[in-house]
């Protein structure tokens, strides 16, 4: 029995980006179709008053926090002052909302580099917070982390049920493909077909190809969101604690080298040049593989094998490039 029910009314926040826009799919394919959404233009996250009255007027029952300033290495590392102000208004002002009007559960989404850069392998939850972090997207990450003590310090203080879940790298339908601010698959999809359709002998890769990377294809993890935002009061309930933060890995519990994964996606794209590795580039954190067993302990795995996934990423991105 879903803990969702049909009437209830569901704010998808960021419902354009890759996550939310999944999300939004989910839901539909489940029946939940009392969606509210406010694009970027209708309603600005940063503005408190804004954002309050958007609460007031709409009401929700259940919010999806998927709105966020994001972007890869380059991005992060540039634009420093815009991904730590913009998150934390973001988030700040839709979580106190949502506190103040009622919502009955929230989830919170993050990202992966909130763990330390050095941390061991598979990433457990309890690993936040015991070491420094990645150089290149600190900003981004401490203010996912303060999403994530905000949930936790209401859910204490109110009695609240907010919970955050931390996807491992997305890919696939909705993805940025932008040259110089997208992440790793989307930049190296770009990369192999602009290569493939040029004849050029070889292509270029930032950084030296060792470190590892864990993908999920973000049709999966919107179906893990929905699963975890509809499970039974009790098994919810169990999920937040004093304890420990209300946090929860979603991933796949296997990761690759980044000179796989550009492997991979040159066979997918049909590119048959040589590889080329640019050690000068920054590789980030050397590995990056999540620990999913209290996800699959609660009954859920993901489902697309991770060629088919491309494939069907690569298709999109040419169909929004109208080639």
């Amino acid at each position: 029995m879903s803990y969702i029910l049909p009437e209830h009314k569901i704010y998808i926040a960021g419902h354009r980006g890759m996550v939310g826009s999944a999300i939004v799919r989910e839901l539909n394919k489940q029946g939940l179709t009392n969606i509210v959404t406010r694009t970027h233009a209708e309603l600005d996250l940063t503005n408190q008053a804004a954002v309050d009255a958007f609460f007031t007027a709409e009401k929700p029952d259940f919010v999806f926090l998927a709105a966020a300033k994001v972007g890869g290495i380059h991005a992060n590392n540039v634009y420093r002052g815009d991904f730590i102000y913009q998150n934390l208004m973001i988030q700040n002002n839709v979580i106190h909302a949502a506190y103040q009007h009622g919502v009955n559960r929230l989830m919170f989404l993050g990202s992966s580099c909130i763990y330390p850069k050095d941390c061991p392998q598979p990433i457990k939850e309890e690993y936040l917070l015991t070491g420094p972090l990645e150089q290149t997207n600190q900003p981004y990450a401490l203010a996912k982390i303060a999403g994530i003590e905000m949930c936790w310090s209401y859910n204490r203080q109110y009695g609240t049920q907010y919970l955050a879940v931390m996807p491992t790298n997305l890919y696939g339908p909705g993805d940025n493909y932008h040259p110089e601010n997208s992440h790793v698959i989307p930049a190296l999809i770009r990369k192999a077909h602009e290569a493939k359709e040029s004849g050029a002998k070889e292509m270029m890769v930032w950084g030296s190809g060792t470190p590892r990377r864990e993908f999920l294809y973000c049709e999966d993890m919107a179906e893990a969101c929905v699963y975890l935002l509809n499970l039974p009061d009790a098994e919810y309930k169990n999920q937040l604690n004093d304890q420990h933060p209300p946090l929860i890995n979603i991933g796949t519990g296997e990761d690759m080298t980044i000179r796989e994964l550009a492997s991979t996606i040159c066979e997918v794209v049909g590119f048959k040049g040589e590889l080329v590795f640019d050690a000068s580039k920054p590789d980030g954190t050397m590995r990056k593989l999540q620990d999913v067993s209290r996800l699959n302990g609660m009954g859920w795995k993901d489902k697309m094998q991770f060629k088919q996934g491309l494939a069907i990423a690569y298709q999109e991105f040419m169909n929004r490039s109208g080639i």
